[in-house]
């Protein structure tokens, strides 16, 4: 007999080699008929895999994040073999479980695939899928595995990197694949699919390699979910930051200048101006000194932090001088150098706890099939800060942070998210920096400070940065989707590192700790999000225009002039549009350019000395006078942009 411990603490005891889905069943038919995966002790398994020690399974449907990966990774095998049959020059390569879906990257030699090809490659997946076969794993040796895959010159390269006894494959019908695991009973589950897009994709994310083609799809397990997903695409095409950003003005990007280096336009760098001038406001009540670092520091700077040991291979190569021997990188983070200020005075522990901020900008060498829009860049502006204070002291500035966080996603209308807290991988140490004790005391000095803001946040294994554990927020937007914005670091081996020390009451030297902080992460990639989460309609706060005003006919110019006067000195940003055009057209343009009020200037409107005013969707609120207006823009700021 073995003993099954689930979820909620309860054992159960059955025979030796029961299966997961045997587990379900004794809890419930019904339920056992929505479970689609499983993990036990701590791996993925099939469904059908049979148990033989003690230890602890997680049942997975649907509605669980780790069964929607389970039915896309089984979907992309559907895929994969929907290709092999339709294109019989393909080569198959890898084909994993992303984001609401999956992809396959695909050799297909002399054939290619088009938009046109979709409805055949869906129709054939759709066929496989109504035959409810099972996905059955299997062991292979390596020879067999080369065998198998000997005209397949990328499939015979992943097996050339395995060991012999860890080579899996997953059959279903007639189908065959290199494989880990972790799918889905059968097939029938799959009831709906779409093939979103094609892409190139060199393999192996590497762009010396062959170029192969991408194919992105989609699948649920009923046609109204494909549906409503399809319907939240469009959607979120008409949010697209980047088509947003040409239409409003905000940025722009040249290849002479290079890819993934956006260029600020006026209304978009007057945006940031704003977005920075609220932080700051915030970071100075908070006791918070503003510092500005060079873009490029020397090569031992960030050799003694472990990013050049970390990033260096991949990310933008040495810069060298006249002079023998001196190499310069462009800054990858801001840290080092803070350390480097932190260290130019000797402090006592009375002057902690020190808060450095600054809008500073670095550089990460992106691969350019990686580079979207704002949201993966070369060169972007953190609003980083970084706190040294003592270790008693630790408790009480991180739980400061999280309320500026809060307070930053409160202002700005992110109000569904979650916070992770993202630790070691016990299992790879190799991937971080210091020693044992220190991490575990980050850790845990994280999961206190969450418990005790009564944050809902969840533990999430392998996500820490090299150098410390982290918090991270993660936002819903608009639409539903997921986004990381917004990081607190606790770390106690930069200090170490560098040397960072502070004179205690005892009058000794003491080591201090380091909090990392970006509410916004990157100005870039927060404006990207931010406007696709609020299609262009920013909070009014931060709109680049509040108010445009529209004269009906050049007579009422000078009226418009004055009003757009009163307006500027209550310090509301108005515009008057003074073109040739009808208001009509006035009108349509300005609500294209989503400005969130129109004053419409006419006869009666001047002699009265009041103004029509209608809001960014057409309702209107009628004639009042100047100052009423003010008020109510004023009365709006005040609700959404409340004091830190």
């Amino acid at each position: 007999m073995i003993h099954i411990t689930l979820p909620d603490g309860s054992v159960k005891t059955f025979d030796e080699n029961v299966t997961p889905m045997d587990v379900a069943k004794s809890i419930s038919e019904g339920f056992a008929r929505n479970v689609i995966s499983a993990n036990f002790n701590g791996t993925t398994i099939e469904t059908v895999t049979p148990l033989t020690t003690d230890g602890s399974l997680v049942l997975y449907t649907w509605k669980d994040d780790e069964g929607k990966t389970a039915f896309w990774h089984s979907s992309a095998h559907v895929l994969a073999q929907a290709i092999e049959e339709l294109y019989s020059d393909a080569k198959l390569t890898i084909g994993p479980a992303i984001d609401n879906g999956f992809y396959y990257d695909v050799d297909f030699g002399e054939q290619t695939v088009s938009e046109k090809d979709f409805k055949a490659i869906e129709n054939k997946m759709l066929e496989i899928a109504r035959g409810k076969h099972e996905f059955k794993m299997r062991s292979a040796s390596k020879a067999e595995a080369l065998e198998l895959y000997k005209g397949n010159e990328f499939k015979t390269e992943l097996i050339e990197n395995l060991e012999d006894g860890t080579i899996t494959f997953c059959d279903h019908a007639t189908f065959t694949d290199l494989c880990r695991g972790g799918h889905i009973p059968n097939t029938g589950i799959i009831k709906a699919v779409k093939i979103l897009s094609v892409a190139g994709a060199y393999w192996r994310g590497n762009e010396n390699n062959p170029q192969l083609t991408r194919v992105y799809a989609t699948s649920f397990p009923k046609q109204k979910e494909l549906t409503e997903y399809l319907t939240l695409l469009e959607e979120a095409k008409k949010r697209d930051h980047r088509k947003l950003g040409k239409e409003l003005e905000l940025f722009t990007f040249s290849q002479k200048v290079g890819q993934g280096l956006p260029l600020w336009l006026p209304k978009g760098a007057a945006l940031r101006e704003r977005l920075e001038n609220f932080l700051k406001a915030a970071q100075k009540k908070a006791g918070y000194e503003m510092v500005i670092t060079p873009h490029i520091g020397q090569k031992e700077l960030y050799v003694t932090s472990g990013h050049y040991a970390k990033y260096g291979a991949d990310s933008f190569q040495p810069i060298t001088t006249p002079k023998a021997d001196e190499e310069f990188l462009l800054k990858p983070m801001n840290c080092p150098h803070h350390c480097e200020i932190y260290n130019s005075a000797q402090w006592s522990y009375k002057d902690l706890p020190k808060r450095y901020a600054e809008f500073g900008t670095v550089y990460r060498y992106e691969q350019s099939g990686e580079l979207h829009g704002l949201t993966r860049v070369r060169g972007f502006t953190q609003d980083d800060a970084h706190l040294f204070c003592m270790p008693e002291q630790l408790d009480k500035e991180f739980k400061y942070v999280i309320d500026l966080v809060l307070y930053v996603f409160g202002s700005l209308g992110f109000e569904n998210f979650t916070a992770q807290v993202s630790v070691r991988d016990p299992k790879n140490p190799d991937k971080y920096i210091g020693d044992v004790e220190n991490w575990e005391k980050a850790e845990q000095a994280i999961i206190n400070a969450a418990t005790d803001k009564g944050l809902d946040f969840i533990i999430e294994e392998g996500e820490a940065a090299f150098y410390g554990p982290k918090l991270d927020f993660m936002v819903k937007d608009a639409l539903g989707r997921k986004w990381q914005l917004g990081t607190i670091q606790v770390d106690y081996n930069l200090p170490e590192r560098f040397d960072l020390t502070y004179k205690g009451s005892d009058n000794e030297l003491h080591r201090p700790v380091m909090i990392h902080r970006a509410p916004f992460g990157s100005m870039e990639r927060f404006v990207a999000l931010l406007l696709e989460h609020t299609g262009g309609n920013f909070p009014l706060w931060l709109m680049p225009v509040q108010v445009i005003i529209l004269s009906i006919s050049e007579k009422y110019e000078k009226y418009s002039e004055k009003v757009l006067n009163l307006l500027e000195n209550d310090e509301i940003r108005a515009l008057v549009d003074h073109r040739n055009e009808t208001i009509g057209k006035k009108i349509r343009e300005s609500e294209m350019q989503k400005h969130p009020y129109m004053i419409i200037i006419g006869e009666q409107e001047e002699q009265e000395g009041k103004i029509s005013v209608r809001q960014h969707g057409g309702e209107d609120l009628g004639m009042i006078s100047v100052d009423d207006f003010s008020t109510i823009i004023k009365n709006e700021i005040k609700k959404t942009l409340k004091s830190f």
